[in-house]
């Protein structure tokens, strides 16, 4: 069965991707700068429609993951609210889509910034949290003993996401170039 698998995965990866075409390249800039613009402009760093989502799958991954323990079931939350649009991301690449894989990826390194905020609340714990409940990040840095570090972490996550965002921007926008040649 694994040898299948693997032997599938070798043949998707000899086909080519899908070309960007203009228009797609115009839609992925338009819905990049749009998620940019919101980031930079917000305080709380909450692009509505995305965050909203995300915020589904993350309160749905507490109980899934709380199936293998306490500490899992807590990380939980965050695991699956970057599980869901990796596996997006990975069903585009199975598909060959080069724009919807540069916008997966934006929509996954987005997610750093949600998370980043979360991270920051957690000594101060002013964030309003679904249902009342224990602070995700609290837990978590008191159990690791770096509660104190948590804005600072949370400084390097928000970086990264920076990063990955507009790395998969400038991918998309790369991939239209030397489609265009």
């Amino acid at each position: 069965m694994l040898d299948v698998l693997l032997e599938r995965l070798r043949e998707i990866q000899e086909e080519p991707l899908e070309p960007v075409t203009t228009g797609k390249f115009l839609a992925a800039v338009a819905a990049s700068a749009g998620v940019f613009l919101v980031e930079c402009t917000r305080e709380e760093s909450w692009v509505p429609i995305l965050d909203s989502l995300n915020l589904v799958f993350h309160e749905a991954g507490h109980p899934l993951f709380g199936l293998f323990g306490s500490t899992i079931g807590i990380l939980g939350g965050t695991l699956m609210q970057l599980l869901v649009p990796m596996l997006v991301l990975g069903a585009c690449w199975c598909k060959r889509e080069t724009f919807a894989i540069g916008l997966s990826g934006v929509w996954f390194f987005q997610n750093f910034h949600n998370i980043a905020r979360y991270m920051a609340d957690a000594r101060a714990q002013e964030l309003p949290l679904v249902g009342g409940g224990e602070h995700d990040w609290a837990t978590l840095f008191e159990q690791w003993g770096v509660l104190a570090q948590d804005t600072a972490i949370a400084g390097i996550v928000r970086t990264l996401g920076w990063i990955g965002m507009a790395g998969c921007a400038a991918w998309i926008a790369w991939r239209w170039l030397r489609d265009r040649r």
